[in-house]
């Protein structure tokens, strides 16, 4: 796989950062070696990196200058980023329920008129999609999942709402996603979770991580409000399930 994408850009973030960049276009290929770059810091950790920031298509490392001047550092990272990506790598697996449509999805209806279906056509096929989480950003929490269907894809609202509810299950281009904490956005909602992507005072802390595989099922109003009480508490919710 490595081997169909060009060598990977080296971009300097300022005084203390470096961009490893390996595409300029969301790319599911490049996610995965912008993941694989991830995990071998993680796993050979390199002298005075501080932090790194995985995305779609680049890896952002922050790194002290004292210990390690951009030169060094960028000769050890490419090093790193043009080993072969691992056929496969151990991931979890999450199911995370949804209620679709209706007060907690208010782009449901619209969305099927725009690509000439129905709405349970398309709640259908977004439960039938294995999805990855490519990154997480935005505001805490949101989770932007590769492996939309084809027959969902669309453009993002011309006008962009300022608040959204927490919990908003949207699609966006080529693109599906879990947002946390309640904000703006520019995608058309489908549906809400209970699940609590991020909670403070929870341990851990953020439940999903890039790499991580999802897969969604649909639950009724009722059964949504029963978990969002338990999530507030402290629960889960998501259910780990065997990969």
């Amino acid at each position: 796989m490595a081997a169909t994408l060009p060598p990977p850009r080296l971009l300097p973030s300022g005084d203390s950062a470096i961009t490893v960049e390996f595409s300029r276009n969301i790319d599911d290929a490049a996610n995965r070696r912008v993941l694989a770059l991830d995990r071998e810091l993680a796993a050979e950790p390199i002298a005075g990196i501080t932090e790194t920031v995985p995305t779609y298509r680049s890896l952002l490392v922050h790194y002290d200058p004292v210990q390690i001047d951009f030169d060094k550092l960028g000769e050890r990272l490419l090093t790193l980023a043009q080993r072969p990506v691992p056929a496969s790598t151990k991931t979890r697996r999450w199911r995370i329920p949804v209620v679709y449509g209706g007060e907690h999805g208010i782009d449901l209806e619209d969305v099927a008129k725009t690509l000439n279906t129905t709405p349970d056509e398309i709640v259908a096929r977004h439960v039938a999609g294995d999805y990855r989480v490519a990154m997480i950003g935005f505001t805490p929490g949101w989770s932007y999942l590769s492996g939309l269907a084809d027959s969902l894809h669309m453009p993002r609202r011309q006008n962009p709402r300022l608040l959204t509810p927490a919990g908003t299950i949207s699609i966006g281009g080529v693109q599906t996603g879990v947002q946390c904490l309640a904000g703006p956005s520019g995608w058309h909602l489908l549906g809400q979770t209970a699940v609590r992507t991020y909670q403070l005072h929870r341990d851990p802390t953020f439940l999903l991580e890039p790499g991580d595989n999802v897969t969604f099922a649909p639950v009724d109003a009722k059964t949504f409000a029963e978990q969002d009480r338990a999530a507030e508490a402290g629960e889960f919710i998501a259910e780990q399930i065997a990969s």
